[in-house]
């Protein structure tokens, strides 16, 4: 890659990254992360927030794309088994075995110490992939007919928990402010899943080809529009997403050329 081509790469994901800051900032805002966090907020609120949370969530994991298509990182090394023990061997070979035995008394269950107090939960980490879609299989035509008496409407003024959306906040800020590591991140992943797609190629054991075909099952930008997608762009966050995800798709291609 020439240095203008990369010149103008690492411009498009500051200037998107910027532009998503300024909407984590609303964010904040709404969600009252400014001040410690909400525990709760009003119905019309919580949706807000999840209508800018969404695209600015896949466009950062579309930056995220973008910039680890420079990073080259080495397959990992399949670990090595671990040896058995002395005592393992012998029961392996039928020398050794073990037989249940009432110890009495000596099993009695013993006075639990004082369990210490719960730390606050851990930032969860931002996550990868997109989630993947969600189809009904079943039909509306008589399965699940539609109520004819009508249904009430949530309260829009019903207050709703907001912590989870906080701790997603939080990890879109995280994540931005440190695009390199989530690209590394990323591109171990891709690493380890071309890793599994050779492994499962040349034949592996039945146990490790199921557990590398995991590594697959997920794609990084599903097919189809993104989520949070909007045909009519209403907002600022709409036309952010629709850039990075032109520039990560096009950045993809590159990468299979």
């Amino acid at each position: 890659m020439t240095n203008d081509a990369q010149d103008w790469w690492d411009q498009a994901i500051a200037r998107n990254r910027v532009a998503l800051l300024r909407i984590v900032a609303v964010l904040f805002v709404y969600a009252g992360l400014d001040e410690g966090g909400a525990d709760e907020v009003p119905r019309r609120v919580w949706r807000m927030i999840l209508r800018l949370l969404r695209p600015a969530e896949s466009a950062a994991r579309r930056l995220i794309v973008i910039a680890a298509r420079r990073i080259e990182i080495a397959p990992p090394k399949p670990r090595p088994e671990k040896p058995l023990t002395g005592i393992e061997r012998l029961v392996a070979a039928g020398v050794l075995t073990f037989h249940e035995v009432n110890f009495g008394l000596a099993c009695a269950p013993q006075p639990q110490p004082a369990m210490p107090e719960k730390s606050a939960p851990a930032l969860p980490t931002f996550p990868l992939t997109d989630p993947p879609r969600r189809f009904d299989p079943r039909d509306w035509d008589g399965l699940r007919p539609f109520p004819r008496d009508g249904f009430d409407l949530a309260d829009p003024d019903e207050e709703v928990s907001a912590r989870h959306l906080c701790r997603r906040i939080v990890a879109l800020k995280h994540a931005l402010d440190d695009l390199d590591t989530h690209a590394k991140r990323l591109a171990r992943r891709m690493a380890r899943a071309h890793l599994a797609s050779r492994s499962i190629q040349g034949g592996c054991a039945p146990a490790s080809e199921a557990k590398l075909k995991g590594a697959n099952q997920r794609r990084t930008i599903r097919l189809g529009h993104p989520p949070g997608h909007r045909r009519l762009p209403s907002h600022a966050v709409d036309d952010i997403l629709r850039e990075c995800h032109s520039l990560a798709l096009q950045a993809q291609r590159l990468d299979t050329s």
